[in-house]
C-alpha cells in the first residue's frame, strides 16, 4: 500500500531532475541550455502556503497588454478538454483548479491548494478517501460563488466522451476502470455525480476510490478540476466561451486568429497563492510562423515590444539570436520535460521487425541539427526523459548518432514497407518530417507525408482508426514520475474509439498492462527503478515508438514585458507573473 508521505514528498522532492536534463558543459556565452537551474519542490503542509495574495514580482506594474504569439490556435479552451502545453498555461488565466503548482520561475515549485484550502486531506491515511475544503470568497466572472458543487459538476462532465482531449486520471480512478464511460454516462446523468465523487456540503468535495491513489493532489492540479455552473454548460461549444474563475476572462474570440482576455473584476487576489493581475489584458495571436515571430520580436516595435514567442526562436535564426549580446536579456532558455517521438501506429504497423527497423533508421544527430542544434533539442533513446524519477540510460537499437540504414534493411529482409507519416502542418514539423522521410527512405521504406491541421492534430491521432502509420508525437509528464508517462502512453486498456490517452501508439500487450499494475501498487519510493527497467523492456520487446529528442525551450520576448519564465512542470512559457514595463 502506498503511503501519502512517500507519494507527495518523494515526487516533489525528486522534481530536482527537471532543471538538469542536459549534460551541456558550455560557457555562459555559448549556446546550450541553462544547466545552472536546479528545480526542487515540496507539497504545502501549512494552509498559509495556499492562501493569497501571491508574492509581488519585483518591478511589476499594472497596465498594458501582453501578447503571446503562436503559429497554431489553441486546440481547446474548455478546461475539461485542455491538455496541450499552450492550453495548460493559458488556462491558468481563466480556469482555477483544486490544486496548482506555485512556481518561482527559478525552479522551485510547491503544490498548493488553488480553489481548495490545502492540497487535500488523505482522510484515512490509505489514499482511498480524499477531502478538499473549498476556499471562501472564490467567485466566477459574474460574481456568483464557486462551491464544491460546481467543481464536482466540472469533473462529472469530463466523463462525457463527446468532450474528448483532456486527461483521464481522475475519471479512471473514480470508475476503477480505464473504460470509465461504462461506469458513468454523463449524457444520461447530468444531475448526478460519478461513483465515488460527492459533495457533503457546499465547501467539501470528497473522493472515494476502490484502490489507493496517492497521486490525487497532483492530478487535481490539471484543469479538469476547474469549476462550471451546470447552466453555463454548452457542451462542445464551451470551447468558444469558457466561464472564468481566474484573474482574467475571455472577452473576444476571433475564430482561430486572436483571443483577448481582460481582467475579471470578481477575482480576489486574497484567495490566490500564485496568480497576478498586472496587465490590463492578454492577447493570444495565432498565425505567424516561428521565423515571423522571431523577427517581429527582434524588431521590438509597437505591440511586439510587450510580446513573447510561444513557439520559440526559429531554427534558422538561433545563431543570430545567440550571437547578439543585445538580445541576451530578452531570451528564455531552459531544458524541459517534453519528449518527442516518431510514434508508430501499432494497429497498422504490426510487424515488430519493421518497428525495430524504424528505430535503426533514424539520424538523431540530423534531427537535432534540423531543429536548430543543442540550443533547442537533445537526442534521446529512451521512452522517459532524463528528468524522470528512475530514468535509466540505455539504447535498445544502437545505430550511432546518424542511424544505421544497413541494419534497418537487414531487419526488413528485402521488404519495402509503404508508410504514411502524418505531421502538424506548421513550418517546424514540415521540416522535421521531411528529414525523417529522407532517413527512412535510405533504409528501405517508402514514405508518404500527410499534413494534419495543427489545431486538430491531437484529436485526430487519438482516433483508433486514424489513417496514418507514423506521426511526430510529444509528451510531457503531468508530474515527474514514470507513473504519469509509461502507463498513460502504453496501457492498452485505455484505448478507445476516440480520445485515447494511449499516446496514439495503440500498443496493447496484456503482459505489459499487468506490469503497470504491479509497479503502481508499490510504494512510490520503490517505483523509480522499476519504471526505468520497464522503459527498457518496452523498447526491446515492443518498440512502439522511435524516441527522438527532449525539447529545450529557447524563446525571445520584447523589451517591455517582464515576469516571464519557463514553467518547471510543462516546460513552456508561463504568463502568471507577466507584466508590461511602464
Amino acid at each position: 500500500m502506498r503511503r501519502k508521505s512517500l507519494t507527495a514528498l518523494a515526487l516533489l522532492t525528486l522534481v530536482a531532475g527537471l532543471g538538469a536534463c542536459s549534460n551541456n558543459k558550455r560557457g555562459d556565452d555559448e549556446p546550450g541550455p541553462n544547466t545552472n537551474r536546479q528545480a526542487s519542490g515540496s507539497i504545502a503542509t501549512d494552509p498559509k502556503d495556499s492562501k493569497g495574495p501571491a508574492a509581488e514580482i519585483p518591478g511589476a506594474a499594472k497596465g498594458g497588454t501582453v501578447t503571446v504569439i503562436r503559429q497554431s490556435k489553441i486546440s481547446h479552451l474548455d478546461p475539461q478538454r485542455v491538455y496541450s502545453f499552450v492550453g495548460l498555461t493559458a488556462s491558468q488565466l481563466y480556469a482555477r483548479r483544486l490544486t496548482t503548482f506555485k512556481d518561482d520561475g527559478k525552479g522551485k515549485v510547491v503544490l498548493v491548494g488553488d480553489l481548495a484550502e490545502t492540497p487535500g486531506t488523505d482522510v484515512n491515511k490509505d489514499c482511498k478517501t480524499w477531502e478538499f475544503k473549498i476556499k471562501e470568497g472564490v467567485k466566477f466572472e459574474d460574481g456568483s460563488p464557486i462551491t464544491a458543487k460546481e467543481i464536482a459538476y466540472g469533473i462529472a462532465r469530463s466523463f462525457d466522451l463527446s468532450l474528448t482531449g483532456g486527461p483521464t486520471y481522475i475519471q479512471e480512478w473514480l470508475a476503477d476502470s480505464p473504460q470509465f464511460d461504462t461506469k458513468f454516462d454523463f449524457a444520461k446523468n447530468k444531475t448526478s455525480l460519478p461513483p465515488g465523487l460527492s459533495t457533503p456540503d457546499d465547501r467539501t468535495l470528497k473522493f472515494t476510490f476502490a484502490k489507493p491513489h496517492c497521486d490525487l493532489p497532483f492530478a487535481a492540479s490539471l484543469p479538469a478540476t476547474a469549476p462550471m455552473p451546470a447552466a453555463k454548460d454548452t457542451g462542445t461549444d464551451y470551447d468558444k466561451q469558457p466561464f472564468s474563475s481566474g484573474p482574467y476572462k475571455l472577452t473576444k474570440n476571433e475564430a482561430g486568429t486572436r483571443l483577448t482576455f481582460e481582467r475579471n473584476t470578481h477575482w480576489d487576489p486574497a484567495t490566490d497563492a500564485m496568480r497576478h493581475q498586472y496587465p490590463d489584458s492578454f492577447v493570444y495571436e495565432f498565425g505567424p510562423d516561428p521565423v515571423t515571430q522571431t523577427n517581429r520580436i527582434i524588431a521590438d516595435s509597437g505591440a511586439d515590444a510587450s510580446a513573447v514567442s510561444f513557439n520559440g526562436v526559429d531554427s534558422s535564426l538561433v545563431s543570430k539570436v545567440v550571437g547578439d549580446q543585445a538580445l541576451k536579456s530578452r531570451t528564455l532558455q531552459e531544458p524541459t520535460p517534453s519528449q518527442y517521438t516518431l510514434t508508430i501506429n501499432n494497429n497498422r504497423v504490426t510487424d515488430l521487425s519493421v518497428r525495430q527497423a524504424l528505430n535503426y533508421a533514424i539520424d538523431r544527430d540530423g534531427v537535432v541539427k534540423t531543429l536548430g542544434g543543442e540550443t533547442v533539442a537533445r537526442a534521446v533513446t529512451t521512452l522517459m526523459p532524463p528528468a524522470t524519477i528512475g530514468w535509466k540510460d540505455y539504447d535498445a537499437y544502437p545505430a550511432g548518432k546518424s542511424g544505421n540504414p544497413d541494419k534497418a534493411k537487414e531487419l526488413l529482409g528485402g521488404k519495402t514497407p509503404e508508410l504514411v507519416l502524418g505531421f502538424q502542418d506548421d513550418a517546424t514539423n514540415q521540416e522535421l518530417s521531411t528529414h525523417l522521410k529522407g532517413n527512412l527512405e535510405k533504409a528501405g521504406f517508402k514514405i508518404t507525408l500527410k499534413p494534419i491541421p495543427a489545431d486538430t492534430f491531437l484529436d485526430e491521432t487519438k482516433k483508433k482508426d486514424n489513417p496514418w502509420d507514423l506521426y511526430i508525437g510529444s509528451w510531457g509528464a503531468d508530474w515527474p514520475s514514470g507513473a504519469s508517462i509509461l502507463p498513460v502512453l502504453y496501457d492498452g486498456r485505455a484505448i478507445k474509439a476516440e480520445g485515447s490517452n494511449n499516446g496514439a501508439s495503440y500498443l496493447n500487450a496484456p503482459a505489459l498492462n499487468a506490469e503497470f499494475d504491479r509497479i503502481l501498487a508499490l510504494p512510490v519510493a520503490e517505483q523509480g527503478p522499476e519504471w526505468g527497467k520497464l522503459d527498457e523492456k518496452i523498447m526491446k520487446e515492443y518498440a512502439p515508438v522511435v524516441p527522438l529528442y527532449v525539447d529545450v525551450m529557447f524563446t525571445i520576448h520584447g523589451s517591455k514585458v517582464g515576469g516571464l519564465f519557463i514553467d518547471s512542470i510543462w516546460g513552456s512559457v508561463a504568463v502568471t507573473n507577466a507584466y508590461v514595463k511602464q
